[in-house]
């Protein structure tokens, strides 16, 4: 349901790193409300900090400075309201796309009649129906991308946080699972929050595209998205799109 509620605050929020040959801001004073049921996108030159906004979102960094809340309560470590999709699938080799799917409700003890149903339906869900006895090896890289979705969605997460989860996939594999990953948003309700390089691809999936400027990772603008839903691949051939492009480039461009 998106009524509107924050349900990501981070105030102000700054992280350092340290190593040996000293300190790295990686980001600084960086503020960002996320509303129940959004799909918000982050983009930003390499360097400028959307994978280490997103840990901290995740719990997996504490803030050198600033707080990141989840519904007003502060976020001190991962949870199961927030789920994570990375880059490299993380998938279990040894276990088939159905096992994959299943192995974190079996884990925590899940009734296996209930299993069963919850994987069955997400693996349909994702479009996967008839791989569902395939291993990853078996998998191209766009499916093995959909099994990691429906591991993540199977928690039940409020929250499910994307980073990069498409940038290793060709073009036109890339495009496709953009406009089901909406469908799967549309139906689920789930708030979206989703690193990327590719302006179109931020312009296309967000709600708004919070735009990043570097060294060290500051918010440089928030820009809404009013382009109509739901959206299809042919809208980024129209004028209002185009536009749209070309206002995230100029403002990257001038970070």
């Amino acid at each position: 349901m998106r009524d509107g509620r924050p349900i990501i605050e981070l105030s102000a929020v700054s992280k350092t790193f340290r190593a040996p040959a000293g300190t790295f801001d990686a980001l600084a004073g960086a503020s960002l409300h996320v509303a129940q049921g959004e799909f918000i996108c982050l983009i930003g030159a390499s360097g400028c900090g959307k994978s280490t906004l997103l840990r901290l979102i995740g719990g997996f960094e504490m803030p050198s400075s600033g707080s990141v809340r989840m519904w007003g309560v502060p976020v001190t470590g991962p949870g199961p309201e927030r789920g994570m999709v990375f880059q490299d699938y993380a998938l279990f080799p040894w276990l088939t796309v159905r096992a994959n799917v299943a192995f974190g409700p079996r884990a925590r003890g899940m009734a296996r009649g209930a299993v069963r149903a919850l994987t069955e339906r997400l693996i349909d869900m994702v479009g996967l129906a008839t791989f569902a006895e395939a291993y990853p090896y078996q998998l191209s890289g766009g499916m093995r991308q959909r099994v990691a979705i429906a591991r993540a969605l199977v928690a039940g997460p409020r929250l499910l946080l994307m980073d990069e989860p498409f940038g290793a996939l060709d073009e036109i594999t890339r495009d496709r699972l953009n406009e089901e990953l909406l469908q799967v948003w549309e139906s689920t309700g789930t708030t979206i929050v989703f690193v990327t390089h590719s302006i179109y691809e931020a312009a296309f999936l967000g709600q708004r595209v919070l735009l990043l400027a570097a060294r060290p990772g500051r918010v440089r603008e928030m820009v809404p998205v009013t382009l109509p839903t739901p959206r299809k691949l042919a809208m980024r051939e129209t004028q209002q799109f185009v536009e749209l492009a070309g206002h995230l480039r100029r403002v990257l461009e001038s970070c």
